[in-house]
């Protein structure tokens, strides 16, 4: 059984507790994606009914390889979220699914563009810092003796 199906026709008016791990398939991610789940998703969510959303509060942790957006190496790193909170509107269902709006959450909380330095489990420096700097010159960058406008100027009517 999915612990993250909620049947609303039997759901408590006091909420429900769900704590657990989901196998790191959970987020279906294809081979070649740059972010890899490491581990199994940890949660411990209380899930409660305020009319017409399921509300989940709760602290989920997960460990994923991802890709240097620098040097495209692979570095390790611990999302920990100890502040989750969904709202997920309930329109008329008579079960709520919480997988994809708690695997987008997960994934959204990633960095968007990382970088060796950014891991968390075995911090190191990226290979290629400093490689890739923009070359900066004393002199002054070339001015063109003609305004913007001359060229439209010797313009034939």
């Amino acid at each position: 059984m999915n612990p993250l199906l909620i049947d609303l026709r039997h759901f408590p008016a006091e909420g429900v507790h769900r704590e657990g791990s989901l196998p790191s398939g959970f987020f279906a991610l294809a081979a070649a994606d740059p972010v890899r789940p490491q581990s199994p998703v940890a949660y411990s969510l209380d899930i409660t009914r305020d009319d017409d959303e399921i509300i989940v509060e709760g602290e989920v942790s997960a460990c994923f390889s991802l890709e240097c957006g620098r040097c495209a190496g692979r570095f390790d790193y611990r999302l920990e979220m100890p502040d989750l909170l969904l709202e997920v509107p309930v329109e008329n269902a008579q079960t709520i699914d919480l997988t994809e709006p708690l695997r987008a959450d997960i994934l959204l909380a990633l960095p968007s563009y990382p970088r060796c330095e950014d891991g968390n489990i075995t911090p190191r420096a990226c290979p290629a810092e400093g490689r890739f700097q923009e070359a900066t010159s004393d002199e002054p960058p070339p001015q063109d003796d003609n305004g913007v406008w001359d060229v439209l100027d010797q313009l034939k009517r």
